[in-house]
């Protein structure tokens, strides 16, 4: 082989794989792409790649055999079946030594069985979040990849090239072992949800309550741009609402249906989050409310029996109940305030996420450079990060990033207008489900006594499942009805002592079903 061989190929022709193998060629890496339609790969060879360098194969054994040693092949496929449909071909063709990166949105546990088969050949396989859509695969994407570091090493000085740059460097990192990519990846997308929900929210504030055209609110969230909300989702509403439908010349974002799609990283967000015990409820109410969209069928049919509150007057009402008495510009200063205490809490959530999998996993990952790669080319890239960036470099440690003292301050600052939002669209009828979610982490996080100590009450009178104290060591089970009620709990053998054979509770019976007639 020449000189000029390449060492990277591309599989995948969909808009994501062709931009980047398009940022890739520009970028000085020469590659070679296929796609299982042979006629797509001819007609973008004729097309957007004309003159590039970039050459094209027919067939996986074509695309192998044009590569030199070690290969660099990037999977741009759809998750789930066709990754290990490719995978199946393409594997046996490899030599020790290759890497394989899979760029899309993989499951981080399929990431991880695949890395364990293709190990036994010597092979590399890279699980790389790229975030950033069809405009950040072609221009710069964030990049999160994650697998054999020395797979990484290699790869890195094409990576570095093709990344997003932002005021603080290239926007990829080695992330860790493993899934650890797809699972970063997994966790951004997540914290995607919950940022256009809460976005969303805000929008139906004003929308319904302050009744405020379009194009008035597209001039309100490019202001908000201007200031601590700044960032690609605020930017990307102020266009969407100002955009005009060429054929009815009404705002485009009043004609299109009201029933959200999602692809699934939300879901498996939530699933992690449940697994690790680690909360992330704004992400949860995002994705549950994009389910409650999509049965526009009932819930049209609902809003014709369920009511809503009787009307509480007009927008000039609902100004002053945002405002507060703050003067004529509170109410939006309210909302403002309350999309940003919202989404600090959201973010909150999902590092608190990541860094439960990192202990959990052992990926040792840093919360820190994560936020760093997500400052350019990716969806939830925003000013606030610079400030998460911070956090958790000055203390890697963090339990939760609301317990940073300048995010802490921050957000006491603007809790007041969630606290007033969400009265105001409470008053209205109007679900803001991400901002009360937002909301209720934020007064959970900070209660040094909840209600749980009656859920443990409860628990150990009908099913035994014991207790502790606030005030002695050990844990308790107390017979909380019959004729016979001990003075005091009785501490449970086979708890306090580990090697105890189990035994019944205290001679308890089974809960009766009627225990108090």
């Amino acid at each position: 082989m020449s000189e000029q061989t390449p060492h990277v190929g591309l599989i995948g022709l969909a808009v994501m794989g062709e931009n980047l193998a398009l940022n890739i060629a520009r970028n000085g890496f020469p590659l070679v792409v296929y796609n299982r339609t042979t006629l797509r790969t001819e007609e973008y060879l004729a097309g957007a790649a004309a003159g590039t360098g970039i050459t094209g194969v027919a067939t996986i054994p074509e695309l192998v055999a044009a590569l030199k040693r070690p290969r660099q092949i990037i999977l741009m496929v759809k998750a789930g079946v066709p990754v290990d449909a490719v995978l199946n071909e393409l594997a046996p063709l490899l030599e020790p030594g290759d890497i394989v990166v899979d760029g899309g949105n993989s499951y981080y546990r399929d990431t991880e069985r695949r890395e364990i088969e293709l190990a036994k050949q010597d092979l590399h396989y890279v699980g790389m979040g790229v975030s950033g859509g069809e405009l950040g695969a072609l221009w710069g994407p964030s990049l999160m990849p994650g697998g054999p570091r020395e797979a990484y090493d290699i790869l890195e000085p094409m990576l570095v090239a093709i990344a997003a740059e932002s005021a603080y460097g290239p926007c990829v990192s080695y992330i860790g072992p493993g899934g650890s990519g797809h699972y970063v990846k997994m966790i951004h997308n997540g914290i995607e949800y919950g940022d256009m929900q809460l976005i969303a929210e805000s929008y139906d504030v004003m929308r319904t309550a302050l009744a405020m055209p379009a194009g008035e609110m597209a001039s309100v969230f490019a202001d908000w741009n201007t200031r601590e909300l700044a960032s690609y989702l605020i930017e990307v509403t102020a266009d969407v609402l100002r955009y005009t439908d060429t054929e009815t010349e009404q705002p485009l974002v009043d004609l299109i249906l009201d029933a959200a799609e999602q692809k699934g990283t939300g879901r498996w967000t939530i699933e992690s989050a449940l697994e690790l015990a680690s909360p992330v409820p704004t992400i949860d109410a995002a994705v549950t409310a994009r389910n409650l969209s999509a049965l526009r069928g009932l819930r049209v049919q609902a809003s014709e029996v369920l009511l809503g509150p009787k009307s509480p007057g007009g927008p000039d009402q609902a100004k002053s109940l945002l405002a507060n008495g703050s003067g004529p510009d509170g109410a939006l200063s309210a909302l403002e305030d309350a999309l940003y205490f919202s989404k600090v809490s959201s973010y909150a959530q999902g590092m608190a996420l990541l860094n439960a999998a990192s202990a959990t996993y052992s990926w040792n990952l840093n919360l820190s450079e994560i936020a760093r790669i997500w400052t350019g080319g990716c969806i939830i890239r925003a000013a606030f990060l610079a400030d998460i960036m911070r956090a958790y470099r000055e203390n890697p440690d963090l339990p939760n990033l609301l317990l940073d003292p300048q995010i802490a301050r921050q957000s006491d600052e603007t809790v007041g207008g969630a606290r007033r939002a969400i009265v105001t669209a409470r008053t209205w009828g109007i679900p803001v489900p991400g901002t009360s979610s937002a909301l209720d982490y934020f007064d959970t996080l900070r209660q040094p006594a909840l209600p749980a100590n009656l859920i443990q009450a409860q628990r150990d009178y009908f099913g035994a499942h014991t207790y502790q104290r606030r005030d002695r060591e050990g844990v308790f089970h107390t017979l909380w009805y019959g004729d016979e009620q001990p003075a005091e709990p009785v501490p449970l053998q086979a708890v306090t002592d580990p090697s105890a054979e189990p035994v019944p509770a205290a001679g308890v019976p089974d809960a009766p079903t009627n225990p108090r007639p």
